[in-house]
């Protein structure tokens, strides 16, 4: 039996990571696109955390570079493409806007036009996200919920989003796109404020910091594993129609309470530790998100596992792991 061949734009990030670890599980062939970057000795280490570095392909290539994008397809012809790579840091996108419309927005379009020119057969997966709801149209978003993204990453993603229906349904591609609400992990970024707290509570547990500075605790976020998330990614992939895709947990939580389970779990109390920056506010803030992921239980039987509580403790065990080596 011929092995699958999937092709994982972002396979160092996050997602990237644990989505490589999930197919080559499966028995597929994974190769990864990974931009030309200064930090040639660290760029893989989320594959190297997961001691798969060696069992993927990668390939030098750009999503604002539609030469290397159709040389990568047309080398590797890959049954599955995922794409995940984005500037996906929703602050600095205030900063980068042209930049983030280039990498997230324009980057998502040449992926798709690489895959109609060079191989139309394969399927495609597109990373969505919550932050295209932005100022809610309703209280709980669903895959019918209007759009109303506050950022320019937002505004990126949602074009994005439309241009992989848009290819589906002009020229037939099997492109889906899935709505992803926040997912955190171990591997996550240390700009992302999950990482930003766990590893926070870990300096200060070691002894290493004496406060913890974030902007806005009370919004309030759907919160879920990545490796939860990367296997809804694969059941849109299986499907025999492609579709869009509501992922999330169905429960919301605020920064505050995160806090407080990552202080409990090294029997420190949040607020003794936790300072409030003013700097750190976004300029349009999204208050709330809490999908429903109802269609995706139904269509691809698919619900989150691995709950918020269990998530956090695993992020702070792994960052006084990580910090413990270090000091």
């Amino acid at each position: 039996m011929t092995k699958k061949r999937a092709l994982i734009t972002g396979i160092t990030g996050q997602d990237g990571a644990y989505l490589a670890q999930l197919l080559l599980e499966k028995g597929y062939d994974v190769f990864g696109v990974v931009r030309r970057s200064s930090h040639a000795g660290i760029f893989d280490h989320r594959l190297k955390w997961l001691g798969i570095a060696s069992d993927v392909e990668i390939f030098d290539g750009n999503l604002t570079d539609l030469s290397s994008l159709l040389r990568i397809v047309e080398d590797t012809k890959p049954d599955e493409v995922y794409n995940l790579a984005a500037q996906s840091f929703v602050a600095a996108s205030w900063q980068q806007p042209l930049l983030t419309g280039q990498v997230t927005g324009l980057g998502a379009a040449a992926m798709l036009e690489s895959i109609r020119t060079r191989q139309p057969q394969a399927r495609f997966y597109q990373a969505s996200t919550s932050e295209m709801f932005g100022l809610i149209q309703e209280p709980v978003q669903s895959e019918t919920t209007p759009f109303y993204p506050r950022s320019p990453y937002g505004v990126a993603k949602l074009y994005a989003h439309w241009m992989t229906v848009n290819y589906r349904e002009s020229f037939g591609l099997h492109a889906s796109s899935g709505i992803l609400f926040n997912h955190e992990s171990p591997l996550r970024g240390t700009e992302f404020v999950t990482r930003k707290v766990t590893d926070g509570v870990a300096r200060i547990k070691l002894g290493l910091a004496k406060e913890l500075r974030l902007g806005n605790i009370d919004v309030r976020r759907d919160w879920g594993h990545a490796k939860d998330y990367v296997r809804a990614m694969w059941l849109m992939m299986q499907q025999e129609k492609p579709d869009d895709y509501v992922i999330a947990t169905g429960r919301t939580t605020t920064v505050r309470d995160m806090c407080a389970i990552a202080f409990e779990h090294v029997g420190l109390v949040a607020d003794d530790y936790i300072t409030i920056d003013p700097a750190l506010f976004r300029p349009a803030e999204v208050e709330v998100l809490l999908g429903n992921p109802e269609k995706a239980k139904r269509v691809l039987g698919w619900s989150a596992e691995i709950p918020l509580e269990t998530m956090i403790r695993e992020m702070v065990d792994a960052d006084l792991a990580r910090l413990r080596v270090t000091v």
